[in-house]
Parts: C-alpha cells; structure tokens; sequence
C-alpha cells in the first residue's frame, strides 16, 4: 500500500481523487491548498502526489519547487492535475521536475496508468 498525497483545492475533484486512491488500495492523504499540501508532505513523507496547478496561497509550480529542493522529497513523483492543456504550460512542468501531467477532466483510467508507472510493483 503506498501513501498517495492530493493537493487540490477544488473540494469535489479532491473528493473524488480521494475516493480513487482508496479504492486503489492506498492510503489517501489530502491539502486543500499548495502550503498545506507542502506541511502534509514533509510530515508524511508520501510516495506520489497529485497536485492542481491554480491554487490560492501557493501554486503547483511553487509547490514543485519547494519540493525539489526537501532532500527527503525530491524524488516523490509528482503529478500536475490542470484544466490547462497548454504545451508550454505541460513542457514547463516537466522541465521543473515534475513526473507528468493530467488534464482535467480525467478518468479513473488515467490516473490508473499513473499509479501503474509510478508506484512500486
């Protein structure tokens, strides 16, 4: 079982993202927004992240950051949630070090081959 963090502050997409790691097995933890999601990281040490871009207080990409450089966090995959499709915005994301990108709306398949890539076996 791994322990899946979900920084999102839209309070039915968390929900649902919530829901689907608990299904999947896996301990859900959650942020509404980027500072506490950064708080709740560093606290519990997750083995994914699936972190909204826009977000009030502190952004995905300044979350990212924050993360790259916690040496205990630095190689956690993140995984941008967005509504934005923008390839410099995707292109922007991956060159900061993140481990890829979801569009919103996804689907529970999705963010199943994310797990399958991303987690341990």
């Amino acid at each position: 079982m791994a322990r899946i963090l979900v920084i999102e502050d839209e309070a039915n997409i968390r929900s649902n993202l919530l829901r689907f790691v608990r299904l999947e097995g896996h301990e859900a933890l959650e942020a509404s927004d980027g500072d506490t999601g950064l708080q709740v990281a560093k606290e519990h040490l997750p083995d994914l992240i699936f972190c909204d871009v826009m977000m009030p207080r502190m952004n995905g990409m300044e979350v990212l950051a924050a993360l790259q450089a916690e040496p205990s966090l630095k190689q956690v995959p993140l995984i941008f949630l967005s509504a934005s499709a923008e390839s410099e915005r995707l292109e922007e994301a991956l060159r900061l070090g993140a481990s890829g990108y979801v569009t919103k709306p996804f689907n529970f398949a999705q963010l199943q081959a994310v797990l399958k890539q991303y987690l341990p076996k």
